[in-house]
């Protein structure tokens, strides 16, 4: 089954798997955002999420943010929109993940559904990153 979804499309078997702290609303508010856009979403709570994040090859504090995701292999960090996560899935790069590092303010699942004034990044197992999207 495939379902499109503004300029993409969300495959059934790009379940998107989330550990998030139990108590953390904004990482509920993400989870609801990324259902709302169509994606499949399992959501773990959690104690602490930095063991996962070490565990999945994340291991930079500066990539870290609030909750840790997968979909299809690829590790996704923090509030990232649901269109740089299509377009994740769309062009396969040869990266660890994406990651919006801190808790943008003006991000979906923080102040606003429309990502504002901040960078979304892409990352490798070196943890170098690079500018993915800029909003």
């Amino acid at each position: 089954m495939i379902v499109f979804i503004g300029s993409g499309k969300v495959s059934a078997e790009d379940k998107v798997v989330v550990w998030k702290s139990p108590t953390c609303g904004c990482c509920e508010a993400w989870v609801t955002y990324l259902e709302d856009e169509g994606f499949n979403v399992v959501s773990h709570n959690v104690e602490n999420v930095v063991p996962i994040k070490n565990r999945l090859g994340l291991k930079d504090p500066a990539l870290y943010s609030c909750h840790t995701a997968v979909v299809s292999g690829y590790v996704i960090e923090g509030h990232v929109p649901a269109m740089d996560i299509r377009r994740l899935l769309n062009d396969r790069p040869d990266i660890l993940g994406l990651t919006a590092p801190g808790m943008p303010q003006l991000s979906p699942g923080m102040a606003s559904i429309i990502p504002k004034n901040y960078d979304v990044l892409s990352f490798n197992e070196a943890q170098q990153a690079e500018v993915y999207s800029r909003y």
